[in-house]
């Protein structure tokens, strides 16, 4: 392009990726009961990683207004609280508790993440919307609504995850948390086509946050807020755009300025596939363990070896783990763990745990725990290396597996069988064995925080499918309340 054209003030069509994500939200119905079926199930499960949150204080202080009394009487609801707030606070209250506990869905590919993220922004809207709707004389959104969206954040977070790796470049994987959100959630709102356009487009203009909180030296727990931060941002430009505020067509594609020649080296996005219902359909749940998904067969692997080992401690000689590429890059990690955040982030440690334990909670990443010495002295005889096999099914698209490989070796020469396991028990080739754990987990975490009464109503709302996707959002949040 020449120095001339760089310099022209003609405003151009938008670029390409933000139309089809406009296109995608206002015009495509989604037609597979797969994908509504596993939607429900997310939005539960999600809920249920919620309610477990608000037993750690570290969580509950970012709930509420930013500013003390701040609140909006008839706003959003805060589940497990009794806030009304307004939809942008609201959001980040929503997608702190979600995330907090690193227990809700994950999707993993070039980029990773965790697409239920984006219910933050998506519930904490649909409430606002429905509650204003309702003084109004209209409609309230019903969960179908709230689903519907789901599917789609789900689509776009993922599709943009399978071939762009914002890793790699240094950023957090909640960008796309925040281009998702602030897609479905300007639609929600009332915006057509030129408005999601319009906000995507400043998404896209905001960059994307360092993912140096994730990682050695500095890992600490913004990565628990911050897709809740991610999600009240989506809100924001989404209120801006239906207020008519202007989009920026290139914030792409700009020459020098835009997100590609700034951020990604110049380089276009690349896209595996047209947006659809994909994601949802084969969305991976964290069912059985909190840990970093990577790791999650690793952690089965252990547990399948604590028998065999645990009373058997001091003559372990070396422990050799064979993972995936990813595994290795992100959570392997030697040295001091300094925090909750570093050791749910650790392979060593979320595989020392049970074989020491037989088991591995939220809490097994408290100081109390972490301070036994034996499970350093694991640590300090484990070896992490990547298996190229696990590294060629995480990507194959008709696999999606997330590979790990575990065995011990003892002093006297004596070792364990290598146990293997391609793909953990929330991988979609394990439904029929993963749902009814879930239920259990969303049960159990519910019945952690709420009163019995309580639990069982929200428990029966949720429980037939026809019946809990015509509830208005207003009344299955009244639920969620206290």
């Amino acid at each position: 392009m020449s120095h001339h054209d760089i310099r022209s003030a003609v405003r151009p069509k938008p670029d390409q990726p933000m139309v089809d994500i406009a296109n995608y939200v206002a015009d495509y119905t989604i037609d597979s009961k797969e994908a509504y079926d596993t939607a429900r199930y997310m939005l539960v499960d999600s809920l249920g990683c919620a309610m477990l949150a608000m037993k750690f204080p570290e969580c509950v202080k970012h709930l509420g207004p930013l500013v003390p009394g701040a609140t909006l009487a008839g706003g959003a609801r805060v589940p497990g609280t009794s806030w009304e707030l307004d939809p942008v606070q609201a959001a980040y209250n929503i997608g702190v508790q979600v995330r907090w506990l690193d227990f809700n869905d994950t999707w993993l590919a070039a980029e990773w993440g965790h697409p239920s993220d984006n219910l933050g922004a998506i519930l904490a809207v649909a409430d606002y919307v429905s509650r204003k709707n309702i003084r109004e004389g209209k409609a309230p959104l019903t969960i179908r609504d709230v689903l519907t969206a789901a599917i789609k954040a789900h689509e776009i977070q993922g599709c943009y995850a399978l071939k762009n790796s914002f890793n790699r470049v240094g950023m957090d994987h909640v960008i796309l948390v925040r281009l998702a959100s602030t897609a479905v959630v300007t639609q929600m709102l009332g915006g057509g086509k030129d408005e999601i356009v319009n906000a995507v487009s400043h998404s896209w203009i905001d960059n994307g946050v360092l993912r140096t909180y994730r990682h050695a030296p500095n890992t600490g727990p913004r990565k628990s807020w911050a897709a809740g931060d991610a999600c009240r941002r989506a809100v924001t430009h989404a209120l801006n755009a239906v207020k008519g505020c202007v989009g920026y067509p290139s914030a792409l594609t700009a020459k020098t300025w835009g997100f590609y020649d700034v951020a990604f080296g110049g380089k276009a996005f690349e896209f595996e596939r047209g947006f659809g219902s994909y994601v949802m359909e084969n969305v991976l749940f964290k069912i059985s363990f909190p840990a970093e998904f990577h790791a999650q067969t690793a952690v089965e692997c252990a547990m399948k070896l604590h028998p065999q080992v645990s009373g058997k401690l001091d003559k372990i000689e070396r422990i050799e783990i064979e993972t995936q590429e990813a595994g290795v890059r992100i959570i392997d990690k030697t040295g001091p763990l300094a925090n909750y955040a570093d050791r749910d982030h650790c392979i060593q440690y979320m595989v020392a745990v049970p074989l020491i334990f037989g088991r591995l909670t939220a809490d097994d990443y408290n100081d109390s725990i972490a301070a036994d010495p034996r499970i350093d002295a694991l640590r300090a005889k484990m070896t992490v290396k990547e298996n190229p096999q696990f590294t060629k099914d995480y990507f194959d698209p008709a696999k999606r597996y997330i590979g790990n490989s575990l065995q011990v070796f003892f002093t006297d020469g004596s070792k364990t069988e290598k146990v293997s396991i391609d793909y953990p028990i929330g991988h979609r080739k394990r439904r029929a064995e993963g749902i009814p754990v879930l239920v259990k987990k969303f049960e159990a975490a519910l019945a952690a925080h709420l009163p019995a009464h309580q639990v069982q109503r929200i428990v029966e709302a949720s429980r037939d499918a026809a019946a809990f996707e015509t509830l208005p959002v207003p009344q299955f949040m009244e639920l969620l309340a206290i």
